[in-house]
């Protein structure tokens, strides 16, 4: 056992100061890796959740000049920080980072914890991206394991079966831990990150290229191609949503407060609703409508369909141009009208803002 261990550990030094010389020269250069500051990186890291770095780094730099600091992103309301957010998708990342920015000014002076403990105890944060960010900002020599981090981890030390189950958990975040050298959390951090992106990826990964693969257990062994194990592809179920677009004279349209909770949580959308089985779109339309605003409804026309993949099943949204023919839309809270050229600070599901698109082009506008 003793020698298994130093073999191990012997192993797992040789890794890390191959992957630190490896990421001397091979470092990806990012705004956020230009920063020292907890709070962009922060943002950063909350962005990079789900969503690829190409697509994150015009958001980031936009959202950090609408708000540079945790206070002033305390002191925004919801639907601007949405609005900032819009288009970027997982909006729950937008409404965590927004409530966590408000307990920091109440709990921490506004300041970003440093050590992983305080950030895991705010909203949006586990324990991969707390290390992330205690890691990157402050040099803390502790492990990550995001989604590069785990498939890297996993194949250097031929870690098989479903990476997700808590035995396979735990194994991970000591190979994880094992591979942070004394002082070189940050770009050990990094590294790892860097090599999953470029190098160690999720198919046909380019071992020819690796500077680990001489000690890489699945490399050795054949098995970078099986670790991690391919999922069996699901079927996502498809809808069909019907949405109807109310236009006053003056060329608004109207829009209704999505429930705070859930998908797209907070953002403003079209009144919709899914089509049942055997119903016509029209049909479904109509009833949405009745039960969800008491208004009786003309439909005057299609005004163009939108395809949509979520995370768990997938969408057409269909826009009818309507208008009430029996009782009034609701007003108050919840409720807005957005201007006629689609201006506002309202955020929009993405399937939404393109109707209005469509509408906008139909008109010339």
């Amino acid at each position: 056992m003793k020698r298994s261990t130093k073999e191990y550990q012997h192993k797992a030094a040789w890794i890390s100061a191959a992957l630190l010389r490896w990421f001397r020269t091979a470092a990806r250069s990012m705004a956020w890796r230009e920063t020292r500051d907890p709070y962009r990186i922060w943002v950063s890291e909350i962005m990079l959740q789900q969503t690829r770095v190409e697509t994150v780094a015009p958001y980031y730099d936009r959202f950090l000049l609408k708000y540079p600091d945790v206070r002033s992103l305390a002191a925004a309301p919801q639907d601007a920080v949405l609005k900032a957010w819009e288009g970027l998708g997982y909006y729950s990342r937008a409404r965590n980072l927004h409530r966590a920015a408000g307990i920091l000014v109440a709990r921490h002076g506004a300041k970003v914890p440093r050590t992983v403990e305080a950030l895991v105890a705010l909203p949006g944060i586990g324990r991969s991206t707390a290390g992330a960010i205690a890691a990157i900002a402050s040099g803390a020599d502790v492990p990550i394991l995001d989604a590069n981090a785990r498939r890297v981890v996993a194949r250097l030390f031929a870690v098989e079966g479903d990476l997700r189950s808590s035995a396979a958990e735990n194994v991970l975040w000591k190979r994880s831990a094992s591979l942070v050298r004394m002082g070189k959390g940050r770009d050990t951090a990094l590294a790892v990150m860097d090599l999953g992106a470029v190098v160690c990826l999720p198919k046909s990964p380019r071992c020819l290229e690796c500077p680990l693969r001489s000690r890489c257990s699945s490399h050795l062994r054949g098995l970078q191609d099986s670790i991690p194990p391919k999922r069996a592809k699901r079927m996502l179920p498809h809808h069909d949503v019907v949405a109807a677009v109310f236009r006053r004279t003056d060329g608004a349209l109207f829009l209704m407060r999505r429930p705070s909770d859930g998908l797209l949580g907070g953002l403003w959308a079209f009144p919709s609703g899914r089509r049942e089985p055997g119903e016509s779109l029209e049909d479904a339309l109509r009833r949405s409508l009745l039960e969800k605003l008491q208004v009786r409804t003309v439909i005057q026309r299609g005004v163009g369909a939108v395809r949509h993949a979520y995370s768990h099943y997938r969408i057409t949204l269909h826009g009818f141009l309507c208008e009430t023919s029996g009782g009034a839309l609701p007003g108050g809270e919840g409720t807005a009208w957005l201007s006629g050229y689609g201006e506002g600070a309202f955020a929009l599901p993405r399937a939404d803002r393109t109707l209005v698109e469509f509408i906008h082009r139909e008109e010339g506008r």
